[in-house]
C-alpha cells in the first residue's frame, strides 16, 4: 500500500498544482477549479486510505521481494451466490433520475426503492455463518 499511497500523493499534488495555477490564469472560474479541487480532495483522500493501511498492516506479500505465493493463498472474502437487491438497486436509481425530471413525488418514492435495494444489499447476509 506504500506505493499506492506515494502514487496517489503524486497525482493529488499533480491536482492541486494545477488547480492553484488554474485558479490563477483563468481569474477563478468557478466550473473548472471547482471541478479540480474535487478531484485534488478524491485523490487525497485515496492517498490517506492507503497510507493508513500501509500503518496498520505493514507491507502486503505483493510489496516484498522475498514474498512466496503461498503467504496470499486462501480465501479472499464471500460473495454471494445470487440475490434480488442490485436489481432493486438498480430500479430505485433508475426511478430517482427520473424523479428528478418528473417531480418530488417520484423522487420520495424512488428514494424509498433505493433505500430498501441499498440497505438489503448492506445486510443481507449479516449474522450468518458463511
Amino acid at each position: 500500500m506504500k506505493t499506492e499511497a506515494l502514487l496517489f500523493a503524486g497525482v493529488a499534488g499533480f491536482f492541486l498544482v494545477t488547480d492553484v495555477g488554474y485558479a490563477w490564469w483563468s481569474g477563478r472560474e468557478p466550473a473548472g477549479t471547482s471541478a479540480l479541487t474535487v478531484s485534488f480532495i478524491m485523490a487525497s483522500l485515496i492517498c490517506f486510505f492507503c497510507a493508513t493501511n500501509y500503518r496498520r498492516r505493514g507491507p502486503r506479500p505483493e510489496d516484498r521481494a522475498d514474498a512466496a505465493v503461498a503467504e496470499r493463498a486462501g480465501r479472499l472474502d464471500f460473495f454471494p451466490p445470487h440475490s434480488v437487491y442490485p436489481v432493486l438497486t438498480a430500479a430505485g436509481v433508475a426511478l430517482v433520475a427520473l424523479g428528478v425530471v418528473f417531480g418530488l413525488w417520484l423522487f420520495l418514492m424512488a428514494m424509498g426503492i433505493l433505500l430498501a435495494g441499498v440497505l438489503g444489499m448492506a445486510f443481507q447476509y449479516v449474522g450468518r455463518e458463511t
